[in-house]
């Protein structure tokens, strides 16, 4: 197996752990916050278990500081729960009731949210949240 490929199944399972967190912080913040809401603030606290996870286990040490390293992990994020949102809301207002859905469907809805950005996110956080530092001397020639 690549090292590619075994960082990805690594991504994917630290990122599965992190959307289990999402899930069940959501579902103990709908009792005290309307689900439109608790589903933006679970996402949150998924993040930073998501960057401590994948800082840990997934990806090489960047050379940056960690406070470098989790903006750019929110820069990401800020796409990816845009994304989560969308899908989590389009499938739970619009596409399970127009099937006739109704086990348990803001259940249903999340988790397919929470899964949504798994390549998107992974990507990002390669490329930009953990890409490593340029060495100090080494600048890119005009």
């Amino acid at each position: 197996m690549t090292s590619e490929k075994r960082r990805f199944i690594v991504f994917v399972l630290t990122g599965g752990f992190a959307a289990g967190v999402n899930v069940l912080a959501r579902i103990a913040l709908s009792f005290v916050m309307s689900f439109q809401l608790a589903v933006f603030v679970a996402y949150l606290i998924a993040m930073v278990v998501a960057y401590a996870l994948s800082r840990k286990f997934v990806f090489e040490p960047s050379g940056r500081s960690v406070s470098e390293e989790l903006s750019k992990f929110a820069i990401v994020n800020l796409v990816a729960i845009i994304q989560v949102w969308l899908v989590t809301m389009g499938l739970r207002y619009y596409v399970l009731p127009a099937i006739g859905w109704t086990l348990y469907p803001e259940l249903v809805s999340h988790m397919i949210g929470v899964a949504s950005p798994v390549l998107t996110s992974y990507l990002g956080h390669k490329h930009f949240s953990f890409r490593a530092k340029p060495e100090q001397g080494t600048q890119a020639q005009d």
